[in-house]
Formats: structure tokens, C-alpha cells, sequence
């Protein structure tokens, strides 16, 4: 009988424990992370409504937390998306530019929840990689994907093509997998990932008809002149009328550009265009006739009497129509996510995250794309959203980064986080629990000589300041009184005013760089491992100044005889 006893205690025992883990387990949050892809914080309206309305994705801020200084940690689309899935920076990565490919020798997070029992899958666009490591199902698109009738690479049916939009499409197969695929025994890490409003930015057919006929209000420094600046900012190929395409951007066809007379901005202008538009289906093409057929026919008329300034002018504004346009599509899909949670009892331990793989210039200093260190590309949306958890509609301006996310959701998950991850848990400002201590950020850019021409710096942001520095053809420091000059116009590093705050940030910004493991050797090799990349292919890379390209290459060949 005692032997009977002790073995009914030991199931006992065991059986409270094992439901204790059930319990555990159970209360383990979802998290569903929606990124898009370029989105500015500008055009959110959570942040500001003077561009567009996002009703929806602004529901994620009232029922959780919107952060106003959320930032990258090197603004360009692959090396923040590795920079997200690993919590390292750039260097320690390996994915320092979208050139070189990824090492899939890193450990993501994704492993690590689906090795903790998370259900994980992965939609739309990862950007690099064909076969995303820890996700039980994934469908995302090749590359940058397209706009209409997209491809995409899947885990179990191989590469389909699927009509239609493609915002609409990777929400479709976003809810399916809610509905048919999701174990509700077990918690689940889902991305959610858009391709827009990436460049070349289409909207969807039942939004052009209104997005072509819009106008919106323009920015205080569309017609910037750089005078404040060095040659970072005047060496730039971001101008809207200078550099971005006349049949990919701004939708005129390649026979009305030669009508015109217009030349195209690169090869690929009019390419663009084809590979885009060209793919539509006749049904998809008679409606997107019918809108862009006025807007080419009216700047037809007008083009012989237009200004720069006029023509400078039109580009914003059509560059907004169409930006703007893809963005309403992801919108009313979040809605569709949001309205599903909500449907299905799924909102209670949920985490849910918008945010954006970079920003984006909205015609700020006369540009577009992102890569620098100003603001308009630094900073990113980020909103959270955890009913019970996260105070609805409260607010933070702490410095965070793409860096943390991975921290953040393995310490929600009660998953112990790799030692040599280098964010910081967002949980202490998201739940008021922990103390939150940074108070600088670092940020690094690789990719120069390239597209755009934006060349390599490093720098360190806090709150009040911003210290750059340009290296490789050009060694200039840039300092940025963030209080006083938000439009960034003025660089005061040799302001007398500002020295003790300039010797204050250089020492930080060499701390940073020793905490994140970052030096001039590292920046150096990975310099030499893309130039040696370019000559080898006889590559421009992309920058139309081949007179400053051929000056690098030409002193580089110098620099290696003597």
C-alpha cells in the first residue's frame, strides 16, 4: 500500500507539473510582425496625417504603443532584414550591403522559437535568400517581387506564379495560414512581410483612378541646395528630377519619353517600366490605361512650357500619387489582419508589430530612397501593440532600433536570447518593467560606389545630436543639432558654440563602436572586398558619375602600384 501511495503521489506530482508546463506554455504571446517594405513615418498618420489617412495600421498605436525615435541600424532593405533576424549589427552579420549574400551560418530567431515549440511561417518579401531558416511555411517573393501577378518561392509547392495584387495576395495567404494551417494548441511567430511601397511603386488597380488625380502638400526642403552640407549630400543621385526614371517612377511610356524627347536616368528606365506595367493582364492593363493615359496626355501638353522648377515640382507629386497609392492598399490588408485577430478571439496575447525594414524621403532635400543618416531614412516607423500588456495609445521617444527586435520577442517568449545578440530588450518600455539605460544609438552604411551614390559613414544619434562621419573618398565629419535644426540643414562641426559637445559625442561614438565590435580594419575590408568585386566585373554599380567612379578606381590602381 505504502509503494501504491508513494507511486500515486509521484503521478500526481507529475501531472500537476506537466499542466503547470501546459500553463506555461499556453500563455506563451503570439506575435505577429508586419513589416513593409520603405514605408516613411511620414506617411503614416499616427505620426502625421498631412500626407494620407492609414486608419488601420494607426489602430496598432491605439491599442499599444507608438515609438517616435525608432531607428536602423544601416538603411537599406537586405542588411536591416538581416540586422532583424540575427539582432546584430551589419559587420558582425556579414550582410553589410544588398550586394553580398547573406551567411546563412548565422543564427536567426526564427531557429530559435521554432526549436522552443512555435509554430513559424513567413509571406511576402524577405529579399535575400530563397530558403528562410526556422519558418515551418513560408511563400516569398524572388528578389524584390513584383507589383502585379507576382512570383513567389514556396516551402512545399515550389516557385508559383498567383494573379493579381500583391499586397492582396500576401495577406490572402497570411489569413489562410490563420484559418487552415495554425495549431491553436501551440503559440506561433508570423511574418507578415509587404513589398510595398517599394520602388517602382504601382497601386493597386481600384486605387489609381483616385491616387492620379490627388495633390499633396509639399515638403519645406524639395528644393534644398546642400550649402549647409559637405559632399556627401551634394554627390547624392537621389534628386527627384534628376535622377529617378521617367517610364519606371513616374509612369510616362517609354513611346511618350521619346515623343518628348525625354532621356531616359539610367539603363534601366524604361526597363522598369516594362517589367512592371508589361506584365499586367489585359483586364489589370485597361484599367491602369484608363488613369495613367490622362496624366501622360496632360504633361504631354505642358511639358515645352514647364520650369525646373515646374518639372521638379510634378515629379513630387507624382511620385506621391503612386507612393502614396500602394500604401493605401496596405492599410485596408492590415485591416483585414487585424479585423481576422479580432474575429477569432486571437488579440488578447497577441504582440503585434507594424514597422518598416528602413524610412524613406518623401521629397525631403529634393529626394527620394533612403541610405543616409538623416532622419527621413534613419528613423522608422514602430508601433506595438499587446492588449493587457502594453498601455493603449501611450507613446516613447527612447532611442531603439531594428537591433532590439530580436531580444524582444525571445524575452517575451521566455526564450533565452544568444549571448553575442546585440540589442536591448524593448520589453522594460513596452510593459514598465526593467529599466531602460540607452541613451545613443549607432548607425553604419557600406554600400558606395552604388545606386544612388550615397557614400559610406558611420555615425552616432542621441536625442539632441547626430555625429557623421563620411569616409573612403572623402573624410568629413558632419555634426547635426537635432533640437535646433530638425530639417538637418546645417552642419556645425566647426561651430565654437558646439565643441565641448563635439568632443563629448567623439568619445561616445568611440565607445559604440567598441561595444558593437566596429573598427577601421572591418570597414576597410569590406571596402576592399567590393572594389576588388566591381573591377574584377568591369561594374559601375549603378552611379551615373562615372567621371568620380573612374577617379576611385584610378586611385585605387595608385594606391596598389606604389
Amino acid at each position: 500500500m505504502k509503494s501504491i501511495s508513494a507511486l500515486f503521489g509521484s503521478m500526481i506530482v507529475l501531472l500537476f507539473a506537466f499542466s503547470c508546463q501546459q500553463k506555461k506554455t499556453s500563455e506563451r504571446p503570439n506575435i505577429i510582425f508586419i513589416m513593409s517594405d520603405d514605408h516613411a513615418y511620414q506617411a503614416i498618420s499616427a505620426y502625421s496625417d498631412h500626407l494620407i489617412e492609414t486608419p488601420n495600421i494607426d489602430r496598432i498605436a491605439k491599442m499599444g504603443m507608438l515609438f517616435t525615435n525608432a531607428t536602423v541600424t544601416n538603411s537599406i532593405c537586405a542588411p536591416s532584414r538581416a540586422t532583424i533576424l540575427t539582432g546584430k549589427h551589419s559587420h558582425i552579420n556579414g550582410k553589410v550591403d544588398n550586394h553580398f549574400p547573406f551567411d546563412t551560418t548565422n543564427v536567426t530567431f526564427p531557429q530559435l522559437f521554432q526549436e522552443a515549440g512555435y509554430q513559424t511561417a513567413m509571406f511576402g518579401k524577405l529579399h535575400f535568400g530563397n530558403n528562410p531558416k526556422g519558418f515551418d511555411q513560408f511563400k516569398i517573393l524572388p528578389g524584390q517581387g513584383k507589383y502585379y501577378n507576382p512570383e513567389f518561392i514556396t516551402k512545399n509547392e515550389g516557385r508559383i506564379q498567383v494573379e493579381g495584387y500583391v499586397t492582396d495576395i500576401i495577406t490572402d495567404m497570411t489569413l489562410d495560414w490563420l484559418q487552415n494551417e495554425r495549431k491553436a494548441e501551440d503559440p506561433f511567430l508570423l511574418f507578415y512581410l509587404h513589398k510595398a511601397p517599394h520602388r517602382e511603386w504601382l497601386p493597386a488597380g481600384r486605387h489609381v483612378a483616385e491616387f492620379t488625380q490627388r495633390t499633396f502638400p509639399e515638403p519645406a526642403t524639395l528644393f534644398d541646395d546642400y550649402s549647409g552640407r559637405g559632399r556627401a549630400a551634394k554627390e547624392a543621385e537621389m534628386n527627384l528630377l534628376k535622377d529617378m526614371h521617367w517610364a519606371g517612377d513616374s509612369k510616362i511610356t517609354p513611346e511618350a519619353m521619346d515623343e518628348l524627347g525625354l532621356e531616359p536616368t539610367s539603363g534601366w528606365d524604361k526597363a522598369a517600366f516594362e517589367g512592371e506595367v508589361g506584365r499586367m493582364n489585359p483586364e489589370q492593363r485597361a484599367v491602369w490605361d484608363e488613369a495613367y493615359n490622362k496624366v501622360i496626355e496632360d504633361f504631354k501638353k505642358a511639358y515645352p512650357n514647364m520650369s525646373e522648377e515646374d518639372k521638379m515640382r510634378w515629379r513630387y507629386q507624382r511620385y506621391m500619387q503612386d507612393y502614396l497609392g500602394t500604401i493605401k492598399a496596405v492599410d485596408e490588408n492590415v485591416g483585414r489582419v487585424l479585423d481576422y485577430l479580432e474575429a477569432n478571439d486571437l488579440m488578447e496575447n497577441t504582440i503585434i508589430v507594424y514597422t518598416s525594414d528602413q524610412g524613406f524621403y518623401l521629397g525631403e532635400h529634393g529626394w527620394f530612397d533612403k541610405r543616409f543618416v538623416y532622419d527621413e531614412s534613419f528613423k522608422t516607423p514602430l508601433l506595438v501593440a499587446w492588449p493587457g500588456k502594453v498601455d493603449a495609445g501611450s507613446k516613447t521617444d527612447e532611442m531603439v532600433q531594428n537591433l532590439d527586435f530580436a531580444q524582444t520577442f525571445l524575452a517575451a517568449a521566455g526564450i533565452e536570447a544568444p549571448s553575442d545578440m546585440q540589442g536591448e530588450s524593448l520589453l522594460p518600455l513596452l510593459t514598465g518593467e526593467g529599466e531602460w539605460t540607452r541613451d545613443a544609438v549607432y548607425y553604419h552604411y557600406y554600400e558606395y560606389p552604388s545606386v544612388h551614390m550615397v557614400k559610406r559613414h558611420y555615425a552616432i544619434v542621441t536625442k539632441e545630436y547626430k555625429l557623421t562621419h563620411y569616409y573612403f573618398d572623402t573624410d568629413e565629419w558632419e555634426l547635426i543639432d537635432r533640437i535646433n535644426d530638425p530639417m538637418e540643414l546645417k552642419n556645425v562641426y566647426d561651430d565654437p558654440a558646439y565643441a565641448e559637445i563635439k568632443e563629448e559625442l567623439h568619445q561616445k561614438l568611440d565607445g559604440l563602436r567598441e561595444k558593437y565590435g566596429d573598427n577601421s580594419q572591418i570597414s576597410q575590408r569590406y571596402l576592399q572586398e567590393y572594389l576588388d568585386y566591381l573591377q574584377k566585373n568591369n561594374s559601375y554599380a549603378g552611379g551615373k558619375n562615372k567621371e568620380l567612379l573612374d577617379k576611385i578606381f584610378k586611385d585605387r590602381k595608385l594606391s596598389t602600384e606604389q
